[in-house]
């Protein structure tokens, strides 16, 4: 197992450029998630990583050896592509043991790895199926054993859960997590599937336009992007434009039509033109008064009324869209517990302060 050391890593195809100065650490053991849209380099990346592209520029390393001209076959690095290519005419064991089969590694040996990665990854008495007698978890744990059984470096995973439904994609995504942290190795996964970059990883990776966009935890990622698309492109997110003012009791936004509204500590000046980003699990439906126009009273009412336009049952959460009086739509998220509105009801918006996150102001256009 061994630390990951990019160090301006760039791919040109002729004028076009693919991936643009990836500069970054991979710490040993860390589960790090190459997150961005079709597109955004992050395939590019993980073939840079492999040895399967040359760069056009930068270096690679791995623990404390440079390999950035070595073919894949010499950087000790498992990987696992969305298909799984596994052979069709092997059983699982002969699958799992091909890669120590190559190495001309000894047949008692071969049997004790095999026979501990199969019951690492719950597959013991599933050794003499073939592929197709395989469910696609099942088919998915294979290929990851026959990337691990070698002992790799690193772990590299190109949408590995791409071909799954949704709840067996959850299921193994546990699994996936589990594995990793039993076996410590240094993993990197390359997905456009948000929900599974935030649950899998250490830290998260967005990339757009072969260019880094931000890299944090998944945590400070989703509560406190750092740019409008990462905002936008992680989740979904309501975003409120305005003036920041400061009348010496604290921080508001003056939106556009001159109602203020509360917002947490920032380090942007006052009279800085600023984007703030709510979170629609963070936002609140209260009833409007029977005083027309008037918000009702609350410690978060925040007056921004307006009305539901449309109710989404999702089962255990609520999903509202609502007509703001700034003529936007508002995304809010509710547990089925938190209230009932229908189509048609005066509402008002609230918050909690801390719940507002301002962007800083060069990253706040779309």
């Amino acid at each position: 197992m061994s630390a990951i050391a990019l160090t301006g890593l760039c791919k040109r195809y002729g004028s076009f450029t693919a991936l643009n100065d990836l500069t970054l650490r991979v710490e040993q053991g860390e589960f790090l998630t190459i997150l961005g849209p079709s597109g955004s380099g992050k395939s590019t990346a993980l073939s840079l990583i492999s040895g399967l592209t040359a760069p056009s520029a930068g270096r690679i390393e791995l623990g404390s050896r440079d390999v950035t001209r070595l073919l894949p076959a010499e950087r000790n690095i498992g990987l696992v592509f969305q298909s799984y290519a596994l052979f069709p005419h092997l059983s699982v064991q002969e699958n799992v043991a091909f890669p120590l089969r190559i190495r001309r590694v000894s047949d008692a040996e071969i049997g004790r790895r095999v026979a501990e990665l199969l019951a690492l990854l719950r597959l013991s008495g599933l050794e003499g199926r073939k592929p197709r007698q395989l469910s696609g978890g099942q088919q998915q744990r294979v290929a990851l054993a026959r990337a691990l059984v070698f002992q790799p470096d690193i772990l590299l995973l190109d949408e590995p859960m791409g071909a799954l439904d949704r709840q067996l994609r959850a299921e193994v995504q546990v699994e996936l997590r589990r594995l990793q942290r039993s076996l410590g190795t240094t993993t990197i996964l390359v997905t456009h599937d948000q929900e599974e970059a935030l649950s899998l990883s250490d830290r998260i990776l967005v990339l757009a336009d072969g260019r880094v966009q931000q890299l944090d935890t998944p945590r400070h990622i989703y509560t406190r992007p750092q740019s409008r698309f990462v905002a936008d492109f992680l989740g979904t997110a309501n975003f409120l434009e305005g003036v920041l003012h400061d009348d010496g009791t604290g921080r508001s936004l003056v939106l556009p039509n001159g109602d203020r509204l509360p917002v947490g500590a920032t380090a942007e000046p006052p009279g800085a033109s600023v984007t703030v980003v709510v979170r629609p699990e963070r936002a609140r439906l209260v009833a409007a008064s029977d005083r027309a126009g008037e918000p009702a009273a609350g410690p978060n009412a925040h007056g921004l009324s307006g009305h539901v336009l449309d109710v989404i049952y999702l089962g255990q959460t609520v999903r509202y869209h609502v007509q703001t009086r700034l003529d936007q739509v508002f995304v809010v998220t509710a547990t089925d517990r938190q209230g009932c509105f229908a189509a048609g009801d005066a509402v008002v918006l609230s918050w909690a302060d801390e719940d507002v996150w301002v962007l800083p102001a060069a990253n706040s256009s779309h």
